[in-house]
């Protein structure tokens, strides 16, 4: 599943308030060797893509980067500045084709309160999907928890292969993709599934059709030559990185290519890189994980039953949504939210606990007669259509040309129908969602093992929720034993996923003593969670803006 990007919600809510060639060379390791089925086993000669990256990057250090204002269609303000960096389409023949990814950047501040701080370069960060665009990201800087950051980094964000207008890729007429009403039972019969397949296969012809052969170099592998690409662009030696959710993936198969570029690396809401989970166990895992943090959702609303009336316990507030649920089915509230709009809207809050006070008065409103703080926070938005489509198209093609997937559906069938007896929430729209995987015309690759052993790699962060449903915390304990050195920080009994920059002090301090110190805890730490959401009023909850 396309988590949303990560910290991108929040940060977006709260702001609109020759030589070159052998080095990279001998900074990769043996297993970048291969071409479409990277391993661990060793290899004396480097492969065409290792060379074309090479390549790529030295082009790419003479050339820079040509700053200069954003294009509106960026909706960027003035004080970020943009520009692009062209990259192979497929590193095993350089010379070949060209894209350009959009870069954004704010310049350091230099100053911290009355304190002149030196500049200490590029901190290049990555929201997560696949699919997600990180343009946004030096908007951050006058926020209070990346004041220090900012004043000692350059902030650059960046769209990735496919994503804005990075190469855009498409697979399906937007107003199709984002239709609505439309409903997705928790347990469907033979009928739907046959529907749903139906659909799937459509899906993935679609892209095949959209993209052409272009389609099966949109994966991990090439984000991560292009984000070393990038950092030649930016003039930097070694690459100082923040990834969140997917993009600590992106940052972890870097790290495994180019251990020698590596500055310092921040793994915030760490996939599991574990081969044998991308990308099908890691979504079964997922849809797992979600059911427990619908349960603390549930839990909460109950304790505020005073202000919302949806229940005492977390079963009688699952019985208030399943009715809102079944009434949606035959009349979609405003003639755009159906059941499935209400699932989507509430796996919001199963991502982000500060979505949980207006989710909950939707629900209880709804109850009272009034659909409307429903309608708004459910409803698609027509002006987002091309980019909500644009970023699942991007998601679909990186994950499916990953790795394997199960190429017939009673696989499918068995495992998501077991999982949805014990975990009904996401399941099956998660199994949707990823279906045309099962599909896909395009070659698929074997998934890198992932690794650095000791002393190859600078230390590196890894942050974590306890509870996270959309990274479950066993991916960080796998990223953290597969990368020799590097230290983990566990936010103890929360779930908000993506915490680098939110409410929790503790967390923040170890990101800002490292990025701006290089100072770590000797293995690993904790954090005491983030104070839970404080109930707002009906009317309170309604007047608030709706989060993006």
């Amino acid at each position: 599943m396309r988590a949303p990007a990560t910290a991108a919600a929040r940060y977006r809510t709260v702001v609109t308030i020759g030589s070159l060639v052998l080095t990279a060379l001998a900074a990769a390791p043996a297993s970048s060797a291969a071409t479409s089925a990277p391993s661990s086993g060793a290899s004396a000669t480097p492969s065409p893509e290792t060379l074309g990256t090479a390549l790529a990057a030295q082009r790419a250090q003479t050339t820079g980067i040509d700053f200069g204002p954003c294009p509106k269609a960026e909706n960027l303000p003035p004080s970020v500045e943009c520009g692009t960096v062209a990259v192979p389409l497929d590193y095993a023949h350089p010379d070949g084709k060209q894209i350009r990814l959009t870069v954004s950047r704010v310049e350091a501040t230099g100053k911290s309160g009355r304190a002149v701080v030196s500049r200490q370069g590029a901190l290049v960060f990555n929201p997560g999907g696949p699919g997600a665009s990180g343009m946004y990201f030096p908007m951050v800087g006058p926020m209070p928890e990346w004041r220090r950051i900012a004043a000692a980094y350059d902030l650059v964000g960046y769209a990735p292969r496919g994503v804005g207008r990075s190469a855009p890729l498409s697979c399906q007429d937007p107003r199709q993709f984002t239709k609505a009403p439309t409903n997705s039972p928790t347990h469907p019969d033979a009928s739907y599934k046959a529907e749903r397949i139906a659909q799937a296969k459509a899906y993935a012809r679609g892209c095949a059709r959209h993209a052409g052969p272009d389609l099966r170099h949109y994966t991990t592998l090439n984000n991560a030559r292009d984000l070393d690409v990038l950092r030649a662009a930016l003039g930097e030696r070694k690459l100082t990185f923040m990834g969140a959710s997917y993009g600590t993936y992106i940052g972890s198969v870097y790290a495994t290519l180019f251990p020698g570029h590596v500055r310092r690396m921040v793994f915030d809401s760490a996939v599991n890189p574990a081969p044998d989970q991308i990308w099908y166990a890691n979504n079964l895992d997922q849809s797992f994980a979600f059911e427990r943090r619908w349960a603390d959702f549930r839990t909460w609303v109950a304790k505020h039953h005073k202000t919302y009336g949806l229940g005492t316990t977390p079963q009688e507030v699952q019985r208030s949504y399943e009715s809102v649920r079944a009434e949606l089915t035959h009349k979609p509230a405003g003639g755009k939210v159906g059941s499935s709009q209400l699932r989507a809207a509430f796996l919001r809050a199963a991502y982000y606990d500060d979505y949980w006070p207006m989710r909950a008065t939707a629900l209880s409103q709804y109850l009272k007669g009034n659909p409307q703080p429903l309608i708004q926070q459910a409803a698609p938005h027509p002006a987002a259509a091309a980019e909500d489509e644009n970023g699942n198209a991007v998601y679909t093609a990186v994950e499916c040309n990953d790795a394997a997937w199960p190429t017939d559906f009673p696989t499918w069938d068995r495992d998501n129908s077991a999982l949805a007896r014990l975990a009904p929430f996401e399941t099956w729209d998660n199994a949707w969602m990823n279906l045309p995987c099962a599909y896909w015309p395009a070659p698929r690759q074997q998934a890198l093992d992932v690794r650095a052993a000791a002393g190859a790699l600078p230390p590196t962060l890894i942050l974590a929720a306890e509870r996270d449903a959309a990274t479950p915390y066993e991916g960080a304990l796998e990223l953290h034993h597969r990368l020799a050195g590097s230290v983990l920080v566990t936010e103890k009994d929360a779930g908000t996923h993506g915490i680098a920059g939110g409410p929790n002090a503790c967390v923040n301090g170890h990101v800002d003593a490292y990025l701006l110190e290089g100072e770590l805890p000797v293995r690993r730490a904790s954090c005491a969670p983030h104070p839970e959401p404080k109930p707002l009023s009906g009317a309170r909850a309604a007047s608030l803006p709706k989060p993006l």
